[in-house]
């Protein structure tokens, strides 16, 4: 049994995370001990209990940060303080790691009874509760699982599934229990298949302090005491992506990722940052890539002192170019221009395919005639993620130390480019084409995609080849090249190219009345 002074640490480490007097009986009473971190997701996780709270709580964000542990944890002390709940566990794991868990189980709930049953891989409580521990090895597997009513679902690595089999998990969880409010818990790490639908419905909320139904608990193996220090070194000595994800948690990496050098401080300004175009001074272009199941997204750029600055974004599906065009123009006139200040508006070959019969107009046709004038855009891959790996330069190092490896960025992208934001750091290699970038379907939902890259990767071409129209105009003045680029504008069609308390488990509960810490 342990001191009544750390008994007292314990309970003020609580109470501080948020956990109720009793509550926190539970777990004392089960012999489960938490680390200040696990109990704010214990907190969090009983903040499902009242009317109005969050449904869904996430926890992690790196490795080593004690998420399993916590995970079964949180079940089994719902499992002790309400009578008869039905919990899945999903884990990305094999049937022969079943006796893993058991390693895992004896650890954690020490003192509860429980039984284990590991041939059906079910855990068993004295009160009726139990923990149904589901496996997959890829998505299919889940299947199995659907269909059935579970009272509380943790789903573990959460990132390794895509958007739409998560929210079919969910339709499984409801609750034909008075009293209990059905919920769901997921831990996992950035990258994945699902690191971006993760990181929009959990990420962003806790980032920007706007939570609803959800709640995030960071956590990396900074906040967990029993990792080894052989583990926390070997974290340590990663570098790239990989040290960023799996040591610090960051979530504007990907596993995979190509765009290692991406830093979202530094490559994204607010829009009052942004250069104001000038007529007569900036020469602005644009760039769009069509789609209709896909997004059709646009971007403005302008080139200032040599670097290159995004300064909007358009992105909508399921549009036609009637309903585009009148967008677009008012992005245009949000940055302060005109169709008519752009030097050129580049787009994807498939714009100048034809549609139909020889008579039918092809989407660069409909644009011309909402005053939208394409032209073929350079369209190579492999070129077009060099120039942003090139732009994008490497801002880790020290600016005032050469050794550092600083290399300064030349591109900058507006707050307003929601879509492409989001999208740089989830673009990974193609294990085919290590050199390029893997392409990436919009889901069924409208998430990911790499629909915004392919729009803005045009624009920044057009850059790259910009840099002859510079030597051009210093030789014939800008008002040449600005009517000659017209031309070519006009001609471009020709192109093909987130209380109330429960009763408590009497075998579970312990007297918290002599510890000095008070609720």
């Amino acid at each position: 049994m342990a001191s009544p002074a750390l008994l007292d640490k314990y309970a003020q480490a609580a109470k501080d995370a948020g956990l109720t007097r009793e509550l926190f009986s539970v777990y004392l009473g089960a012999s489960i001990v938490l680390q200040p971190k696990q109990l704010q997701f214990a907190a969090a996780c009983a903040m499902c209990d009242h009317s109005g709270g969050p449904v869904e709580i996430g926890f992690g964000g790196a490795r080593g940060g004690g998420k399993s542990h916590a995970g079964l944890a949180v079940l089994a002390a719902d499992c002790l303080r309400f009578d008869g709940l039905t919990c899945l566990l999903l884990r990305k794991v094999g049937k022969a790691n079943r006796e893993n868990f058991n390693e895992l189980r004896l650890k954690v709930l020490r003192g509860v009874h429980t039984v284990w049953k590991q041939q059906e891989g079910i855990l068993l409580f004295d009160n009726g509760s139990k923990i149904i521990l589901g496996h997959f090895q890829n998505e299919n597997d889940i299947d199995a699982y659907l269909g059935l009513e579970y009272d509380v679902i943790l789903v573990e690595e959460a990132t390794t599934l895509t958007s739409p089999k998560y929210r079919a998990i969910r339709t499984c969880n409801r609750s034909s229990k008075p009293g209990w409010r059905p919920r769901m818990y997921s831990t996992t790490n950035p990258g994945g298949v699902g690191h971006t639908w993760y990181k929009l419905r959990f990420i962003a909320p806790y980032k920007s302090g706007k939570q609803t139904s959800t709640r995030f608990i960071a956590s990396t193996v900074e906040d967990n005491a029993c990792v080894n220090t052989e583990y926390r070194d070997n974290l340590g000595s990663l570098t790239g992506w990989q040290k960023r994800a799996w040591l610090h948690g960051d979530w504007d990496i990907a596993a995979g990722q190509f765009f290692t050098s991406w830093k979202a401080s530094v490559h994204v300004l607010p829009a009052s940052k942004m250069p104001k175009f000038i007529r007569g001074i900036h020469r602005p272009w644009a760039s769009l890539d069509y789609g209709y199941t896909h997004y059709t997204t646009a971007y403005p750029f302008l080139k200032e002192d040599g670097d290159l600055f995004i300064l909007d974004e358009h992105a909508e599906r399921r549009w036609l170019p009637v309903r585009h065009a009148p967008a677009i123009h008012t992005m245009l006139e949000r940055q302060g221009m005109t169709v008519a200040d752009l030097a050129t508006f580049t787009a994807g070959h498939d714009v100048f395919a034809q549609k139909g019969d020889e008579r039918a107009k092809t989407i660069a046709d409909q644009y011309k005639e909402l005053d939208i004038f394409l032209k073929a855009a350079k369209i190579d891959r492999i070129t077009g993620a060099s120039e942003l790996l090139q732009r994008l330069g490497e801002p880790d190092g020290d600016p005032l130390n050469p050794d550092s490896g600083y290399i300064r960025p030349t591109i900058y992208i507006s707050e307003r480019c929601v879509r492409l934001i989001e999208c740089i750091p989830a673009l990974e290699h193609d294990p085919h084409r290590p050199e390029d970038v893997l392409k990436v379907d919009t889901d069924d939902d409208g998430l990911g995609g790499d629909d915004s890259y392919d729009g803005a990767r045009y624009g920044w071409m057009e850059a790259a080849l910009g840099d002859g129209w510079a030597l051009m105009e210093k030789l014939y003045g800008q008002e040449e090249v600005h009517d000659s680029e017209r031309f070519d504008r006009e001609q471009s069609d020709h192109d093909n190219s987130w209380g109330h308390r429960y009763p408590l488990e009497p075998d579970y509960t312990i007297a918290t009345d002599g510890l000095t810490t008070g609720w």
